[in-house]
């Protein structure tokens, strides 16, 4: 590589095993970009986080294998999942009704929710989002399941 000025003599030389172990660390630590400074020496190592894309579809996927013994128990529920007034999913991810493993759910169906209320949360990208009540009243349906995988705009809940 040669400088601004076209000198070879000083130009940088670039380390393949420092490379290679700066690229095995934006992996390993799910990083998008490393800069290591030496000196004047400048490396930085940049890749695109598309990855995470790729796996959004891999949960849609395995989520029709998972409750194949329960195909028509799904049928059913889906006419009741069809409510105008249901409150919906705003992002693709994995419903959770209870805060932690084991813990009692933030909601029943039969019982009352204020406006604000958790009704579950959703993991979106390691991220957990609550999905509060945006209106008082009473659980009527409870349309997902623990662990489940959502899409936006499913359904999740109704509450008349």
């Amino acid at each position: 590589m040669a400088n601004p000025n076209g000198d070879t003599k000083h130009a940088m030389r670039v380390d393949g095993a420092l490379l290679r172990e700066l690229a095995e660390l934006l992996s390993a630590n799910e990083l998008t970009e490393i800069e290591v400074e030496d000196g004047d020496r400048k490396i930085k190592v940049r890749r695109e986080a598309a990855p995470v894309m790729a796996y959004a579809p891999a949960p849609a996927a395995v989520a029709p294998a998972a409750p194949s013994p329960a195909p028509a128990a799904a049928v059913e529920v889906a006419p009741a999942a069809a409510p105008v007034d249901a409150v919906k999913s705003p992002m693709v991810g994995t419903a959770f009704l209870s805060p932690e493993p084991g813990a009692k759910p933030f909601i029943a169906v039969g019982a009352p929710v204020k406006q604000g209320d958790t009704l579950m949360i959703i993991e979106a990208m390691k991220v957990m989002n609550p999905i509060l009540a945006p209106r008082g009243g009473k659980v009527t349906q409870i349309l997902v399941g623990d662990s489940q995988p959502v899409e936006f705009d499913q359904p999740l809940v109704v509450i008349e």
